[in-house]
């Protein structure tokens, strides 16, 4: 897939992707310089952690993608191995353990929970194992860090359901914020960017956090506020992400109610959705951009080279201070740019965007053209 070429949001930070360099690496923690580590090949072992697979992105983006680069960057001698945690916290600490009997050369890790990965992230820097922290920030020693700018991604989403209330948007109007979950410190960051643009200009009637951001979790949160607020005044909701805005939109529609409603992740039924105007909006975040980045910093790390080409700030948790870090940036996706952005980027092809029962929808809007 090719890298993003979109306008991005105000605010978000530029990046840097260069190849890796060979100067010596910045620290993350006490455990991060390699200056004195001795070099390795492209026969490197990878390991990949991802967190789940109810979100579609992880296996259909972010799984081969990170695959590929680290094939790319090896002359295909690199080995990947992965597992996938369902969501289990406890499922992903043991996977950690077996990455370390494994021995492999460096980690790659999207935690389940960022806070309880603390021990397992330890662990395995205790045996020599570096740890890239991959699209939220886990807790302890990491060695460098991916993902996206997270109070950004909320702000985009408020500001496009702000836009989409238009008059409506007044301190009376009520909204239901939807959230992701407490076990993933991302939706904190989601939550506070909605919150910064929302708080005091519309009044937030019901709010929710998610528990594993699943969908029918959202879609019995979504009943029970249209039953607390009142269908009548419910003006707008903020979904957190596009499958918990699939399930919101079901208990919408089951109630007789059509507002604007936000996402994240531009998965295909969310794109459809947006097509249809069921879905006001998603966030569109570059997974090829992120992979990408995850990958050149674990087989730098891998092979004991410097992160100092590729990631040019600095992010710190409670657990580590001035970690190596890419931020990618985000832009809104609405029906206006879906050409510009996942058809232009190669994300999905119109074909599989405008399949079936969206095949009209997508000819109003002139996808087909």
């Amino acid at each position: 897939m090719r890298r993003a070429a979109v306008v991005v949001a105000a605010g978000a930070m530029a990046v840097s992707l260069a190849a890796c360099g060979s100067a010596k690496e910045s620290k993350g923690n006490d455990d991060s310089s390699s200056a004195s580590a001795p070099k390795k090949g492209d026969d490197i072992t990878v390991g990949l952690l991802l967190p789940e697979n109810k979100t579609a992105r992880y296996e259909k983006f972010d799984r081969p993608l990170i695959e590929k680069t680290i094939g790319e960057l090896t002359n295909g001698k690199a080995k990947v191995e992965y597992n996938n945690a369902r969501q289990d916290a406890n499922l992903q600490a043991q996977q950690v353990d077996t990455m370390i009997t494994n021995k492999v050369d460096v980690l790659i890790v999207d935690a389940v929970d960022a806070k309880a990965i603390q021990n397992s992230v330890k662990k395995a820097v205790d045996q020599g194992i570096k740890v890239v922290a991959y699209d939220r920030l886990a807790e302890g020693p990491i060695s460098a860090y991916t993902s996206f700018d997270n109070v950004q991604v909320g702000k985009t989403q408020g500001e496009a359901l702000l836009k989409a209330l238009g008059d409506k948007a007044t301190k009376s109007s009520k909204i239901v914020m939807i959230n992701g979950s407490v076990t993933d410190p991302n939706a904190k960051q989601f939550k506070d960017g909605a919150h910064s643009v929302l708080n005091g200009k519309v009044t937030i009637a019901k709010e929710y956090d998610t528990k594993e951001w699943a969908p029918d979790n959202a879609n019995s949160e979504m009943e029970a506020a249209i039953s607390a607020v009142g269908k009548k005044d419910i003006a707008g909701v903020y979904s957190a992400n596009d499958g918990m805005a699939g399930a919101i939109i079901t208990a919408l529609k089951a109630a007789g109610l059509k507002v604007p409603v936000t996402g994240q992740d531009a998965e295909l039924a969310g794109v459809q959705r947006i097509v249809t105007g069921d879905q006001y909006m998603s966030v569109y975040k570059s997974y090829p951009q992120e992979a990408e980045t995850a990958a050149k910093m674990a087989v730098a790390l891998a092979k004991g080279e410097s992160l100092d080409s590729i990631a040019k700030d600095k992010v710190s948790s409670a657990s580590a201070k001035d970690v190596p870090s890419v931020l990618v940036p985000v832009v809104s996706l609405t029906q206006e740019n879906i050409k510009d952005t996942v058809i232009k980027d190669g994300i999905y092809t119109v074909d599989e965007i405008c399949s079936g029962k969206y095949k009209a929808a997508c000819d109003k809007l002139g996808l087909n053209k």
